[in-house]
């Protein structure tokens, strides 16, 4: 499967067992510095995909009449 085809869950949980073994402190450097590039790859498809996601929710509610699309609402 290439980069861009996995799906942003898969990506993330491909970060979580990076994050584990780079914490456990017992990798060698040059693997190390491997997962942390592997890492960055797999982030920049998660922001890639965050930001498709968000133009087509923006796209969706803009045809539904909505003008501003997310609010937070702090309590």
């Amino acid at each position: 499967m290439s980069q861009n085809e996995r799906s942003f869950e898969e990506a993330i949980k491909e970060i979580e067992v990076i994050v584990q073994k780079l914490e456990q402190g017992d990798v060698p450097l040059e693997k190390a510095i491997e997962y942390f590039q592997e890492g960055i790859k797999l982030s920049q498809i998660c922001q890639e995909k965050l930001t498709k996601v968000e133009k087509q929710m923006t796209s969706i509610l803009n045809e539904q009449g909505e003008q501003t699309p997310f609010t937070v609402e702090e309590e």
